[in-house]
């Protein structure tokens, strides 16, 4: 191997992997409809339908925000790695 290549660390990390998931996670979940198109239960009155969707809102807010945090680190650790 040459050195340039020798130095580098795998584009494809842990670290990367978790972000991914965090950031797929809510379209598998909004995607597979029959999972949630039902009525019960309710939730102060609110079918099921409807406050799933919301709390996936949140959620995917939630995901999103620990991605971008994952992706902060790891790119502050890959030009940290870089410089010494």
């Amino acid at each position: 191997m040459s050195e340039a290549t020798q130095g580098k660390q795998p584009v494809i990390t842990p670290v990367r992997v978790v972000i991914a998931l965090c950031l797929f996670a809510p379209f598998v979940a909004m995607l597979w409809v029959d999972s949630y198109a039902k009525v019960e239960p309710t939730f102060v009155g609110v079918p099921f339908f409807y406050w799933y969707q919301m709390l996936w809102v949140v959620v995917s807010t939630a995901l999103t925000m620990v991605a971008y945090k994952l992706w902060q680190r790891d790119q502050r650790a890959r030009k940290g790695g870089a410089s010494r």
